[in-house]
């Protein structure tokens, strides 16, 4: 990186070199610090100026990627946060932790299978009472396997997409609404893949362009509570989804030139997003899309 501050005036193009990751693979759901390079969450970059100070945030798959970032960037904002991952991601997660409790923050870490009605509503209760409350709500998880060709896509993987991406978001909202008061925020978590879907990444795409729906339709039911419902869509984005079976091997080699930048977004870039989002800065945007793409032209 070429600064050590998120907020430092320079090339954006140049403020992160090329990934140019080798072709590595891991069992689904992958794991952070296995990967070459490793991604950054903003640790050493990220600086906090009270934007969330007292709030309190529920992030499903904070454990790393752009979720771990969201973690970090809330606690530096003097957000308490509770991140939701699966058992098998328990070491990154205490790494993000790490850096919440490091900020002066609770950390509440929530092993939890979100593909599960009844696991996502106990995640929300475990969440207000590890927090105290809840204010803020990111839907971040996400599955996404590249399969070639449509007869090789099976229904159980079809199923699976939408429940983690789509019904878990539906399920944790219902759940959180009642803990919800005026001034509450709704992240979601939608793509690139929403305007512009790979032809090996069907049921991650369509998934990607529900949540963009329903987060619209969202914002209008629960404007007159006083809780807002945006959606961030990051472009090309260096995470465990990319050596899990997200992409190919030719992708994975010819990563860094998907986008316009001509280079991978990192975390620590889509972080500040969720912040602007999740902050009082944002209180006359609801039903927004926000992309985050490396000027990567979107509708």
């Amino acid at each position: 990186m070429s600064s050590n501050d998120q907020f430092a005036p320079g090339d954006p193009v140049a403020r992160y070199q090329r990934v140019e990751p080798p072709v590595q693979h891991q069992p689904e759901p992958g794991v952070q610090y296995e990967m070459q390079p490793v991604p950054d969450l903003g640790e050493s970059s990220y600086r906090g100026l009270g934007r969330l100070t007292g709030r309190r945030a529920l992030i499903t798959g904070g454990d790393s990627g752009i979720g771990g970032a969201v973690a970090i960037a809330f606690a530096r904002e003097g957000a308490d946060v509770a991140i939701a991952h699966l058992p098998e991601e328990a070491s990154d997660a205490e790494h993000v932790l790490e850096q919440v409790r490091a900020a002066g923050r609770t950390g509440v870490s929530l092993p939890t299978d979100i593909s599960d009605p009844a696991a996502c509503r106990k995640l929300v209760a475990d969440a207000v009472e590890g927090l105290g409350g809840l204010d803020i709500v990111v839907n971040n998880a996400g599955r996404q396997i590249a399969v070639e060709n449509v007869e090789d896509l099976d229904d159980e993987q079809f199923e699976q997409t939408f429940r983690v991406n789509v019904f878990a978001n539906f399920w944790i909202t219902k759940a959180a609404l009642p803990h919800l008061a005026p001034g509450s925020a709704i992240i979601s978590t939608a793509s690139l893949e929403a305007y512009q879907p790979a032809p090996d990444r069907l049921d991650y795409a369509a998934s990607k362009a529900a949540i963009n729906n329903l987060s619209k339709g969202l914002a209008q039911q629960l404007a007159d509570r006083g809780i807002r419902v945006n959606v961030v869509a990051p472009g090309p984005t260096w995470t465990a989804l990319q050596v899990s079976g997200g992409v190919s091997d030719e992708q994975m080699r010819a990563f860094d030139d998907e986008s316009t930048y001509q280079r991978a977004g990192q975390p620590a870039e889509i972080a500040p997003a969720y912040v602007f989002l999740a902050s009082a800065e944002a209180s006359y945007i609801s039903g927004e899309t926000l992309n985050v793409n490396g000027a990567m032209v979107t509708p």
